[in-house]
């Protein structure tokens, strides 16, 4: 069986959703990030991926001179229950700006090969456990 975990991560204009959320601090968001999502190791998981896809849009857009007014990172995946195994992670990406649509597509593409966190699960990570 396959069980789906859903986040948000959201911040500036009106792409920031009020109310029942866990506000986050930003560097590059004055408002910091909105959370939303319920506490389990398969939302944070895909969290994650949210938070690392928005904090390098804004990280990207800043030193490619592209205006961000707000972003919105919706990330879901799931795990076969069976075995825990994941059935993989997708994530779609809602943008606030004036720039040119070819210019916010070079970004979003910038940043899906960039974003650390979707890299690493991308290449399957050893996780152990260490003696405390």
């Amino acid at each position: 069986m396959d069980e789906r975990f859903t986040v948000v991560a959201s911040a500036g204009s009106f792409l920031r959703e009020d109310g029942g959320e866990v506000c986050l601090p930003h560097r590059w968001t004055p408002g910091g990030v909105g959370v939303r999502t319920a506490f389990t190791g398969g939302h944070v998981l895909n969290l994650a991926v949210a938070a690392c896809v928005l904090n390098d849009l804004y990280r990207e857009a800043e030193a490619g001179g592209v205006d961000l007014r707000g972003v919105r990172v919706r990330a879901e995946g799931g795990f076969d229950t069976s075995c825990w195994k994941s059935t993989g992670i997708s994530y779609a990406v809602e943008i606030d700006s004036d720039a040119p649509r070819d210019q916010v597509d070079r970004l979003l593409a910038t940043v899906d090969e960039a974003a650390e966190i979707p890299r690493a699960l991308r290449q399957g990570a050893e996780v152990t456990r260490s003696p405390a």
